[in-house]
């Protein structure tokens, strides 16, 4: 059986990875174990009741990437139903995030098929090992991890406190959020995945746990409809791919616009950084990213089509952005083979809407809500339309090396993937400290931008709004492994989210 590398942003999964390995499972098997174990014991960070992007690449074949984004609900119903729902909440996690939570801001859910239609292409072992982990996991318990308390200090009131089970979750007798490492019980969790173990993922979305779901949701107007559960189908879709250094990189097509993102900004920083990163280096890459993350914004303004966002930021947009530079949140998975398979995993649930509906133990996501990706508003796009994400689960390959990478951290992902592959491709930083090296982060707005930045990085030459930061999970969660030419694994998990690394299998 082959030897598999895992690497994850959530402390518990990458063990869950080997462990599926050490049983003769593969890359994809330990992967999605570990993504399915981060949906239970990353409560307020992922959910089983979200969405997962995952990038694969079997050695000598083509890649692909299977697609499980959210979509519109609201199939069936009335006019009359829709807009409702939503609790508008301005948390100060990040320096301040606007966003809608509660049950309307629920959108249907891809996670569950994605992870069974890439086991069926791909797997090894059978199914119900696959969720073996993640079951036990939410049987027995878990510790309230460290980044799970970080969100939740800012989340617990706004996001979660409307739901009395939601709260009782979360919180001790005393009504005291529960403190890291407190033993974690999420009520009815465990027979949802026991269900989906033996019925597969139509038992996520038939039947009687889809309908808890549905009675759940709408009875605090929320929109999803049992027709919208019955037509999801993960897709498999063509990755967008470039050549980067030598590298071809295979990513995240629409709907997401994250591996987009992600190629648009190694395009145009080109040679760049050259050394190191100086400050003149510094202000180049600010430029870049204030470039991009400007175009996005306003493609995404001018148009719902997603895959014409992506296409013009790649193609049309460059010489735009181009000419711009000439004037003055999540939990990711990666894991390779010694065959040379290779998965890249990203999973959200958004902010998380704080509805866990009928005893069902599954958080639901508020995807509807998240403005930057669905800025008009809860309600407003056809059923059955997938959202914009910013996941970018990515592999590079040249000759024999294959790399795997990703992060959560909504839209600073784009920017710590891209920083990390150039520290590690470009500059020849060992993978661990290309990913602990400092991030810095552009956001652009209302025609102003500010510059989100970690302590180590030369800045002074920035004439923009700076806002520092020790070390944060606000700077995303990266996951990446390394084989060489040799067969050796090299594994990184980002220190900013108490990620881990492990190898099985052999």
């Amino acid at each position: 059986m082959p030897s598999v590398a895992v690497a994850s942003s959530c402390g518990l999964a990458a063990e869950a990875g080997a462990r599926v390995a050490d049983q003769g499972g593969n890359a994809v098997d330990a992967a999605l174990a570990a993504a399915l174990v981060s949906t239970v014991t990353e409560p307020g960070v992922c959910s089983l009741g979200g969405s997962a992007f995952l990038t694969i690449w079997p050695a000598g074949e083509q890649p692909v990437v299977i697609g499980g984004h959210v979509e519109m609900p609201g199939r069936g119903l009335p006019a009359g139903r829709l807009g409702g729902g939503g609790i508008p909440v301005l948390m100060e996690y990040g320096g301040g995030v606007s966003t809608t939570v509660g049950p309307g801001s629920v959108a249907t859910p891809g996670l569950p098929a994605a992870c069974e239609l890439a086991w069926k292409r791909y797997g090894r072992l059978p199914w119900g090992e696959i969720l073996g982990p993640a079951h036990e996991h939410a049987r027995d318990g878990f510790p309230l991890s460290q980044p799970s308390f970080d969100y939740l200090i800012y989340s617990h009131q706004l996001v979660f406190g409307w739901d009395p089970q939601s709260y009782a979750t979360l919180h001790d007798a005393d009504g005291r959020l529960l403190e890291i490492g407190a033993s974690v019980h999420i009520e009815g969790l465990a027979d949802s995945l026991q269900a989906v173990a033996e019925g597969g993922a139509r038992a996520f979305y038939r039947g009687e746990l889809a309908q808890r779901i549905v009675e759940g949701l709408a009875s605090g107007g929320g929109i999803l409809t049992a027709a919208d559960l019955e037509a999801y189908d993960a897709a498999t879709r063509t990755p967008l791919r470039s050549v980067v250094d030598g590298w071809e990189v295979a990513t995240a097509p629409a709907p997401s616009l994250g591996g987009a993102t992600v190629l648009a900004l190694l395009a145009l920083l080109e040679e760049h950084p050259t050394g190191g990163w100086s400050a003149a280096e510094i202000a180049r890459l600010t430029q870049v990213q204030k470039a991009v993350f400007r175009c996005r914004q306003e493609l995404a303004a001018e148009t719902h089509d997603v895959g014409a966002e992506a296409e013009r930021l790649l193609g049309a947009a460059g010489e735009k952005l181009r000419s711009a530079l000439e004037s003055p949140s999540t939990v990711h998975t990666s894991a390779v083979d010694s065959d040379g398979l290779a998965c890249a995993i990203t999973v959200s649930a958004g902010y998380g809407s704080g509805a866990l509906p009928g005893g069902t133990g599954i958080w639901m996501n508020n995807c509807l809500g998240e403005i930057e990706l669905n800025p008009d508003g809860l309600h407003t796009l056809p059923p059955g339309t997938r959202l914009r994400s910013n996941m970018a689960p990515t592999i590079a390959r040249r000759d024999d090396e294959v790399l795997v990478i990703g992060s959560p951290g909504a839209s600073r992902i784009t920017s710590a993937i891209a920083l990390v592959f150039l520290n590690h491709v470009r500059l020849g930083m060992p993978l661990a400290e290309a990913v602990d090296h400092p991030r810095l982060h552009v956001v652009t707005g209302d025609g102003e931008i500010l510059v989100e930045y970690e302590e180590g990085l030369a800045v002074e030459r920035l004439d923009a709004p700076l806002r520092r930061f020790s070390r944060s999970m606000h700077f995303g969660g990266v996951a990446a492994v390394l084989r060489d030419a040799a067969g050796s694994f090299s594994m990184a998990a980002d220190p900013r989210r108490s990620g881990s690394t492990a190898i099985g299998g052999g």
